[in-house]
């Protein structure tokens, strides 16, 4: 059960979830996020990759609701670099939330595939991806690794580690405090999905990378920097 990635696809991933579904799951999503440290991993890798002596273009693709940028803006107005952010989801249902969740921050949203990026912005400096990475194939995640290296970025990634302890936990946990099916059947199924260490070098070195660092960190997360503009 642990020693493969699942090919099962979330329902998060079908077409068509009822607005007030889909929006239930992501409110639910950033509480377990925001408690269980997962954004604290996406700034400490940033922290990394930034420097305060320039200005950076960051666009997070998959961006769903919104709420990874929302906690990037507020971690950088006491860490102090100058950033500029864009989100980018395929989904409108996600965008449409994005832009209410989002307004006044000065964020830009785009509803398209990240693939198509370069056609809305000019320059990006840094592609984040939260959570993001797990709902692809390692076909199509050695793809996202290529494009991040053709346009020259920084690939930051920040997901889950398949355990057999993280995905009981989560399991159990929202059965008893979800109420969102959402999130009851995907969190679970979404660890399933996750990574060993050993499939992140696999796949970075298939894509061509080498410049990168894999870290395992708190409750059960893989922090992956790749760095597409060295070299």
């Amino acid at each position: 059960m642990f020693r493969f990635r699942s090919t099962e696809k979330e329902l998060l991933d079908q077409d068509e979830i009822p607005p007030a579904d889909l929006f239930r799951n992501l409110r639910e999503l950033d509480f377990i996020n925001h408690w269980l440290g997962g954004y604290a991993i996406s700034f400490a890798a940033l922290k990394q990759v930034l420097s305060k002596n320039r200005s950076y273009t960051l666009a997070d693709i998959g961006c769903g609701g919104g709420d990874t940028l929302k906690r990037i803006a507020k971690w950088n107005r006491g860490a102090g670099f100058d950033l500029d952010l864009y989100g980018i989801d395929i989904k409108p249902v996600c965008i449409e939330y994005a832009t209410e969740n989002l307004k006044g921050s000065g964020t830009r949203l785009i509803c398209d595939d990240y693939r198509n990026l370069f056609s809305h912005i000019g320059r990006v400096d840094i592609i984040h991806a939260c959570l993001f990475c797990h709902h692809l194939t390692n076909a199509e995640l050695a793809e996202l690794v290529s494009f991040a290296m053709k346009n020259k970025t920084v690939l930051v990634i920040n997901d889950l580690e398949r355990n057999a302890l993280a995905h009981y936990s989560i399991k159990y946990l929202t059965k008893l405090f979800s109420k969102s099916y959402l999130v009851k059947n995907d969190a679970p199924l979404s660890v399933l999905r996750g990574f060993k260490r050993g499939e992140w070098v696999s796949i970075i070195r298939e894509a061509g990378a080498k410049h990168y660092s894999i870290r395992n960190k708190w409750a059960f997360r893989h922090e992956v920097i790749i760095y597409g503009n060295a070299g």
